[in-house]
Parts: structure tokens; C-alpha cells; sequence
């Protein structure tokens, strides 16, 4: 089941972004935030009109997803990137692929217009091949930009269009239904 995430969701979203960051490339983040700074994080996003969600399976939080600003200044507000994790326990389950599609309608439904992967490692095969499996174009590499678990580690850039893309001008603001 996706549904949009709650404030009492932290706990499980903090211990799967934990397990990211210990243990992962996905984020290059060198130690896992706390409870408190997870829950800032959420409120930021959803008080911007950001879509968050969760997946559960039998009750249990597995994934999240979110789609937040691509970059601060006020050109990109109809660009988003997108972020993905998932439990180990939910690997290769289905639980990611349910979450960025959803995560993409819902982006589309709040009037974003491109949604931009940035994939820590060119290792991250699972992640590429999910975007890709979602309509994402492959559009760059940025290479040797994080140094992570005693190693450089490169950027993947992926892209997608969301409603009409770049055919023609937005008609409102994002984020706001």
C-alpha cells in the first residue's frame, strides 16, 4: 500500500535512510540524521507542497519517497528530484517501482513539469534501472564528486518530463493543489 507519509512514519524512514547512509551509496551523506532532523526534513518538504510517501506491507513501513526542489532559485520551481529508499527486507519486491510511479503522479498533479534523479555511484544498478524502467533518460555523470566508504563516488543524472514537460508554459505555481 502507497499513501502519503506521516509525521508518526519517522521512526521506520529514519531507520531505512540510517541503513542507507551506513551502509550505501545512495546518499552521500556520511552519518544518519536523528528522529528530530528527519521530521524537520518532512515538514519542510510537505509545508512546500512536495509530495512524500510511504509504502507499508503488512503494516509495516518498508519505502519512501519523495520529490522535493531541484534547486533553490526561483527558475527550477517546476523542476523536481525525486528520492527513493527502501528496507533491505523489501528488495527487489516492488516496493521502489510502486513508489516512483506514484511519486511521479503525484508530482504531476502538483503541476511540476521535470523530475530529475541525482543517483549517488554509477553502481547504484538497481536505482538506474528503476528510473529507466520509469521513462527516465539518462542525461549525465558527474564523476569522482563524493568520497564515500574509502572511495570516489560519481553522480548518475537521469531525467523524466512530468504532464506536458517543456511543450508549453506552465499555466500555475507548483506544490499547491
Amino acid at each position: 500500500m502507497i499513501r502519503p507519509a506521516a509525521r508518526d512514519d519517522i521512526p521506520a524512514i529514519t531507520a531505512i535512510y540510517a541503513d542507507a547512509v551506513a551502509t550505501g551509496t545512495a546518499s552521500f551523506e556520511l552519518s544518519a540524521p536523528e528522529e528530530s532532523e528527519m521530521s524537520a526534513r518532512m515538514a519542510t518538504l510537505l509545508d512546500g507542497g512536495f509530495p512524500y510517501l510511504v509504502a507499508e506491507l503488512g503494516g509495516t513501513v518498508v519505502g519512501y519517497a519523495y520529490a522535493g526542489a531541484y534547486r533553490g532559485r526561483p527558475a527550477y520551481r517546476f523542476t523536481v528530484e525525486d528520492s527513493v529508499y527502501v528496507a533491505r527486507t523489501a528488495w527487489g519486491t516492488g516496493v521502489g517501482r510502486a513508489l516512483l510511479a506514484r511519486l511521479i503522479e503525484e508530482a504531476e498533479r502538483g503541476g511540476f513539469r521535470q523530475m530529475i534523479a541525482v543517483i549517488g555511484d554509477e553502481a547504484s544498478a538497481g536505482s538506474i534501472a528503476l528510473h529507466s524502467a520509469l521513462g527516465f533518460e539518462h542525461v549525465g555523470v558527474l564523476r569522482a564528486v563524493g568520497w564515500k566508504h574509502d572511495g570516489w563516488r560519481a553522480t548518475v543524472l537521469m531525467q523524466r518530463a512530468l504532464g506536458s514537460g517543456d511543450s508549453d508554459a506552465p499555466g500555475r505555481e507548483p506544490g499547491r493543489r
